[in-house]
């Protein structure tokens, strides 16, 4: 991979079902052999409440960041495979439980808005389970396009409801 046409790219990772920690690592592993792509580094893992119907398990969450020569669709294309070896079932239930979620949440300085991808992730900023992961391998001086910087965040985070695991 030549690192002239390489991007940084941001993934979140979430599981609540079959072994959520176990899934997560797993697929630690599995982005560290994506075709195209080198895993630079990623977060802890960090147990959170549910978004959305409060009736199902915590999740286990972190991010990843990786350097990949992939464009933004094919790498979704990647993660969305991923996503079904773990056996990821999309129903109607929105922000439901699922054995693993893989959300690209930044790609490069890019600003994507289509039915199909958005980036930065829409909801990215008002995810706890997403910053508190991020803000420990990113800068905290790191733009988020259209957003803001990472750190004004963070300065107002509310960390109820989130722990983060050794």
């Amino acid at each position: 991979m030549s690192s002239v046409d390489a991007v940084t790219a941001y993934i979140g990772l979430g599981s609540n079902l079959e072994d959520p920690k176990q899934q997560v690592q797993t697929a630690l592993q599995e982005l560290s052999a994506l075709s195209n792509s080198y895993l630079l580094c990623h977060s802890s893992l960090y147990k959170s409440l549910p978004v959305g119907p409060q009736h199902q398990p915590e999740y286990i969450n972190a991010v990843a960041t990786i350097l990949t020569t992939l464009d933004p669709y094919q790498l979704l294309d990647h993660l969305q495979a991923l996503e079904q070896v773990h056996g990821r079932v999309r129903d109607e239930v929105r922000w439901g439980s699922r054995t693993l979620d893989l959300d690209l949440l930044l790609y490069g300085d890019s600003v994507i808005n289509t039915p199909r991808l958005q980036i930065p992730h829409p909801e990215m900023a008002n995810r706890t389970f997403v910053l508190l992961p991020l803000s420990e391998i990113a800068p905290r001086e790191m733009e988020i396009p259209c957003k803001g910087v990472l750190k004004s965040f963070l300065e107002g985070l509310l960390e109820g409801g989130i722990e983060r695991l050794e």
